[in-house]
């Protein structure tokens, strides 16, 4: 019968991680904890569940540090979790009934269904939102990116149907703070790879931001929460072209 391991990289995620790994009931034979200096309940809830828990001293990034979770699993399949994400019962059975009769099949994307401030998004281009996550252990690894990292796999992959619910933005107070910092990694990301940039182009940039969410991708159709999403992605793309451009200007003095 193959087995599945389910990894996660956390930090202060107490208020998520219960009803995560709650949703994990009957499907993990194994739980993967990579915790990068906690003060809350966080390990607490971990232990609570007979997660195998790590706890480097170092921040390498989020591609690495899942990298770091996916050497720990024992599985023959890897599920890799956000803790801020839930599967439902439906999603549940579909995982069940893909890892025990699809022998030729290496990873299975799912598609993932994110909340924002009081609803789920329809679109504004997060749905249908499909995210390799499901594969046989062996057969992926993660990018090393620093942020908005990916699975690669290396083999055939297929689909999922139900959703993965992801709860990623309960008020708009965590999408300022995830902006900060989803900015400022991407910046240094962008500069590690030599990219410039200019207060001209962090404005033209965070225009086209704002325009292709809510206009070209239909965020109009997602009502006001829609409009604030159109908003927040012309902003943090805003700031991560000016937070390069100030790396840069930084560098030269």
């Amino acid at each position: 019968m193959p087995t599945l391991s389910v990894i996660l990289i956390t930090r202060n995620e107490e208020v998520n991680l219960e009803d995560c790994l709650a949703s994990l009931e009957g499907i993990a034979r194994q739980i993967v904890v990579v915790d990068t200096n906690s003060a809350d309940r966080t390990l607490e809830i971990a232990q609570k569940y007979g997660a195998l828990i790590a706890q480097p001293t170092d921040w390498p990034g989020f591609g690495p540090q899942k990298n770091r979770a996916l050497e720990l699993a024992t599985g023959d399949w890897v599920l890799s979790l956000d803790a801020d994400e839930r599967l439902t019962p439906a999603l549940r059975s579909e995982i069940q009934t893909a890892i025990h009769h699809n022998a030729h099949v290496d990873c299975f994307a799912i598609p993932r269904l994110s909340w924002y401030c009081g609803r789920f998004i329809r679109h504004s281009g997060w749905s249908p939102d499909y995210v390799d996550r499901l594969f046989k252990r062996g057969s992926a690894h993660f990018s090393d990116d620093l942020v908005h990292e990916r699975l690669i796999p290396q083999g055939q992959v297929a689909r999922l149907k139900n959703p993965l619910l992801h709860f990623s933005f309960m008020n708009f107070s965590q999408v300022l703070q995830k902006l900060d910092r989803y900015s400022t990694a991407s910046a240094e990301q962008a500069f590690a790879k030599g990219k410039t940039s200019s207060p001209l182009k962090a404005v033209l940039h965070g225009i086209w931001a704002f325009l292709r969410t809510y206009v070209i991708r239909a965020g109009f159709l997602d009502g006001t929460q829609g409009f604030a999403l159109a908003i927040s992605n012309g902003q943090g793309t805003y700031y991560r072209y000016m937070k390069l451009w100030h790396l840069h200007q930084e560098a030269g003095k």
